[in-house]
Protein backbone atom coordinates (compact mmCIF):
# COMPACT_ATOMS: atom_id res chain seq x y z
CA UNK A 1 0.00 0.00 0.00
CA UNK A 2 2.96 2.21 0.92
CA UNK A 3 4.97 1.84 -2.06
CA UNK A 4 1.82 2.54 -4.41
CA UNK A 5 1.10 5.40 -2.82
CA UNK A 6 5.15 6.45 -2.95
CA UNK A 7 5.12 5.60 -6.63
CA UNK A 8 2.42 7.47 -7.75
CA UNK A 9 4.18 10.63 -6.16
CA UNK A 10 5.47 13.25 -8.76
CA UNK A 11 7.51 16.76 -7.96
CA UNK A 12 5.76 17.87 -11.26
CA UNK A 13 2.49 17.68 -9.95
CA UNK A 14 2.66 20.17 -7.03
CA UNK A 15 4.49 22.65 -8.94
CA UNK A 16 1.30 24.47 -9.26
CA UNK A 17 0.58 24.36 -6.04
CA UNK A 18 4.07 26.23 -5.44
CA UNK A 19 3.77 28.95 -8.15
CA UNK A 20 0.17 29.57 -6.70
CA UNK A 21 1.26 29.95 -2.88
CA UNK A 22 3.40 32.07 -4.42
CA UNK A 23 1.48 34.81 -6.41
CA UNK A 24 -0.58 34.59 -3.80
CA UNK A 25 2.27 35.75 -1.25
CA UNK A 26 3.62 37.91 -3.79
CA UNK A 27 -0.30 39.73 -3.76
CA UNK A 28 -0.81 39.74 -0.13
CA UNK A 29 2.76 41.87 0.53
CA UNK A 30 1.57 44.60 -2.49
CA UNK A 31 -2.25 44.27 -1.14
CA UNK A 32 -0.57 45.65 2.35
CA UNK A 33 1.86 48.03 0.44
CA UNK A 34 -1.39 49.58 -0.91
CA UNK A 35 -3.58 49.85 1.80
CA UNK A 36 -0.81 51.16 3.90
CA UNK A 37 -0.43 54.17 1.59
CA UNK A 38 -4.42 54.71 1.26
CA UNK A 39 -4.77 54.56 4.69
CA UNK A 40 -2.17 56.91 6.17
CA UNK A 41 -3.08 59.91 3.59
CA UNK A 42 -0.45 58.82 1.42
CA UNK A 43 -2.53 57.55 -2.00
CA UNK A 44 -1.40 59.89 -4.05
CA UNK A 45 2.20 58.52 -4.01
CA UNK A 46 0.40 54.94 -5.84
CA UNK A 47 1.74 56.61 -8.90
CA UNK A 48 4.04 54.80 -11.72
CA UNK A 49 5.45 58.62 -13.13
CA UNK A 50 6.06 59.43 -9.13
CA UNK A 51 8.26 56.50 -8.72
CA UNK A 52 10.06 56.56 -12.01
CA UNK A 53 10.91 60.42 -11.23
CA UNK A 54 12.25 59.79 -7.45
CA UNK A 55 14.37 56.83 -7.94
CA UNK A 56 18.38 57.82 -8.79
CA UNK A 57 19.11 57.05 -12.87
CA UNK A 58 21.78 55.23 -11.31
CA UNK A 59 19.63 52.58 -9.61
CA UNK A 60 18.41 51.81 -13.06
CA UNK A 61 21.43 51.52 -14.86
CA UNK A 62 22.64 49.47 -11.87
CA UNK A 63 20.56 46.96 -12.31
CA UNK A 64 20.66 46.85 -15.78
CA UNK A 65 24.11 45.45 -15.54
CA UNK A 66 22.85 43.27 -12.66
CA UNK A 67 20.41 41.48 -14.68
CA UNK A 68 22.31 41.30 -17.90
CA UNK A 69 25.20 39.31 -16.44
CA UNK A 70 23.00 37.09 -13.87
CA UNK A 71 20.44 36.10 -16.18
CA UNK A 72 23.05 35.42 -19.09
CA UNK A 73 25.01 33.22 -16.19
CA UNK A 74 22.46 31.41 -15.22
CA UNK A 75 20.98 30.50 -18.74
CA UNK A 76 24.68 29.61 -19.58
CA UNK A 77 24.67 27.20 -16.39
CA UNK A 78 21.25 25.15 -17.24
CA UNK A 79 22.73 24.81 -20.52
CA UNK A 80 25.54 23.47 -19.25
CA UNK A 81 24.12 21.32 -17.04
CA UNK A 82 21.43 19.79 -19.22
CA UNK A 83 24.07 19.11 -22.55
CA UNK A 84 27.41 18.07 -19.59
CA UNK A 85 24.31 15.01 -18.42
CA UNK A 86 23.78 13.86 -21.37
CA UNK A 87 27.48 13.78 -22.83
CA UNK A 88 28.44 12.13 -19.79
CA UNK A 89 25.37 9.66 -19.87
CA UNK A 90 25.87 9.34 -23.56
CA UNK A 91 29.69 8.50 -22.94
CA UNK A 92 29.69 5.82 -21.00
CA UNK A 93 27.86 3.32 -24.39
CA UNK A 94 29.74 5.79 -26.67
CA UNK A 95 33.17 7.33 -25.45
CA UNK A 96 33.48 8.91 -28.83
CA UNK A 97 31.24 11.31 -28.49
CA UNK A 98 32.61 13.21 -25.52
CA UNK A 99 35.34 15.58 -26.95
CA UNK A 100 33.01 16.07 -30.02
CA UNK A 101 30.06 17.33 -28.28
CA UNK A 102 32.13 19.67 -26.27
CA UNK A 103 31.05 22.14 -28.65
CA UNK A 104 27.48 22.55 -27.28
CA UNK A 105 28.77 22.96 -24.31
CA UNK A 106 31.55 26.11 -25.65
CA UNK A 107 27.92 27.44 -27.56
CA UNK A 108 26.69 27.56 -24.25
CA UNK A 109 29.17 29.62 -22.92
CA UNK A 110 29.09 32.12 -25.41
CA UNK A 111 25.30 32.91 -23.78
CA UNK A 112 27.43 33.94 -20.80
CA UNK A 113 29.93 35.95 -22.36
CA UNK A 114 27.10 38.06 -24.42
CA UNK A 115 25.66 39.22 -21.08
CA UNK A 116 28.86 40.24 -20.04
CA UNK A 117 30.14 42.50 -23.55
CA UNK A 118 26.48 44.39 -22.39
CA UNK A 119 27.25 44.64 -19.00
CA UNK A 120 30.57 46.21 -19.92
CA UNK A 121 29.44 48.15 -22.39
CA UNK A 122 26.52 49.71 -19.75
CA UNK A 123 29.28 50.08 -17.10
CA UNK A 124 31.22 52.45 -19.07
CA UNK A 125 28.17 54.61 -20.37
CA UNK A 126 27.21 55.20 -16.06
CA UNK A 127 28.70 59.02 -15.25
CA UNK A 128 27.89 60.91 -12.58
CA UNK A 129 26.12 64.48 -12.48
CA UNK A 130 26.14 67.30 -10.10
CA UNK A 131 22.98 68.82 -8.35
CA UNK A 132 24.11 72.16 -9.49
CA UNK A 133 24.64 71.14 -13.19
CA UNK A 134 20.77 69.86 -12.66
CA UNK A 135 19.43 72.86 -11.13
CA UNK A 136 20.90 75.09 -13.72
CA UNK A 137 19.62 72.88 -16.78
CA UNK A 138 16.53 70.53 -16.29
CA UNK A 139 17.41 68.76 -19.40
CA UNK A 140 20.42 67.14 -18.04
CA UNK A 141 18.08 65.18 -15.47
CA UNK A 142 16.16 64.36 -17.96
CA UNK A 143 18.53 62.98 -19.95
CA UNK A 144 20.13 61.37 -17.38
CA UNK A 145 16.58 59.60 -16.37
CA UNK A 146 16.47 58.66 -20.46
CA UNK A 147 19.81 56.62 -19.87
CA UNK A 148 19.35 55.02 -16.46
CA UNK A 149 15.62 53.39 -18.17
CA UNK A 150 17.82 52.69 -21.29
CA UNK A 151 20.27 50.84 -19.35
CA UNK A 152 17.76 49.20 -17.33
CA UNK A 153 15.72 47.63 -20.93
CA UNK A 154 18.90 47.17 -22.48
CA UNK A 155 20.08 44.65 -19.09
CA UNK A 156 16.55 43.14 -18.83
CA UNK A 157 16.53 42.31 -22.90
CA UNK A 158 19.81 40.98 -22.85
CA UNK A 159 19.66 39.02 -19.52
CA UNK A 160 16.09 37.33 -20.43
CA UNK A 161 16.94 36.54 -24.07
CA UNK A 162 20.14 34.96 -23.09
CA UNK A 163 18.54 32.59 -20.26
CA UNK A 164 15.83 31.58 -22.81
CA UNK A 165 18.73 31.13 -25.26
CA UNK A 166 20.93 28.84 -23.21
CA UNK A 167 18.32 26.73 -22.18
CA UNK A 168 17.56 26.13 -25.64
CA UNK A 169 21.30 25.48 -26.78
CA UNK A 170 21.30 22.90 -23.50
CA UNK A 171 17.75 21.32 -24.60
CA UNK A 172 19.67 20.71 -28.65
CA UNK A 173 22.83 20.17 -27.50
CA UNK A 174 21.73 17.23 -25.20
CA UNK A 175 19.65 15.73 -27.67
CA UNK A 176 22.86 16.03 -30.35
CA UNK A 177 24.95 13.99 -27.70
CA UNK A 178 22.35 11.56 -27.28
CA UNK A 179 22.04 11.20 -31.34
CA UNK A 180 25.62 11.56 -31.84
CA UNK A 181 25.44 8.34 -29.37
CA UNK A 182 23.23 6.50 -31.61
CA UNK A 183 23.67 7.59 -35.02
CA UNK A 184 26.79 9.72 -35.72
CA UNK A 185 25.05 10.70 -38.84
CA UNK A 186 22.64 13.25 -36.92
CA UNK A 187 25.24 15.18 -35.38
CA UNK A 188 25.86 17.67 -38.12
CA UNK A 189 23.03 18.07 -38.84
CA UNK A 190 21.25 18.93 -35.33
CA UNK A 191 24.38 20.56 -34.50
CA UNK A 192 22.91 23.01 -37.90
CA UNK A 193 20.14 23.64 -35.47
CA UNK A 194 22.10 24.40 -32.35
CA UNK A 195 23.56 27.34 -34.55
CA UNK A 196 20.78 28.30 -34.77
CA UNK A 197 19.76 28.22 -31.57
CA UNK A 198 22.73 30.30 -30.59
CA UNK A 199 22.02 32.99 -32.87
CA UNK A 200 18.93 34.29 -30.73
CA UNK A 201 21.13 35.63 -28.32
CA UNK A 202 23.11 37.77 -30.28
CA UNK A 203 19.23 39.32 -31.27
CA UNK A 204 19.04 40.45 -27.43
CA UNK A 205 22.80 41.84 -27.82
CA UNK A 206 21.62 43.72 -31.37
CA UNK A 207 18.80 45.32 -29.36
CA UNK A 208 20.51 46.24 -26.25
CA UNK A 209 23.27 47.95 -28.28
CA UNK A 210 20.40 49.97 -30.38
CA UNK A 211 18.79 50.94 -26.55
CA UNK A 212 21.38 52.59 -25.38
CA UNK A 213 23.39 53.98 -28.62
CA UNK A 214 22.07 57.69 -27.64
CA UNK A 215 22.34 56.94 -23.28
CA UNK A 216 24.91 59.59 -22.21
CA UNK A 217 24.82 59.88 -18.57
CA UNK A 218 26.73 62.85 -16.92
CA UNK A 219 26.54 66.49 -16.58
CA UNK A 220 26.41 66.95 -20.28
CA UNK A 221 22.53 67.70 -21.67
Amino acid sequence: MMSNYASSYSPISYTKYYYAALLGLLSFILTVIILSYLLTGRGERIDLGWFLTATSPYMWASIGVGLAVSLSVVGAALGIYTTGVSIMGGGVKAPRIKTKNLISVIFCEAVAIYGLIIAIVLSGQIEQFSPEAVEANADIMARNWFSGYAMFGAGVTTGVVNLVCGVCVGQVGSGAALSDAANPALFVKILIIEIFGSAIGLFGLIIAVLLTSKAKMGDKA
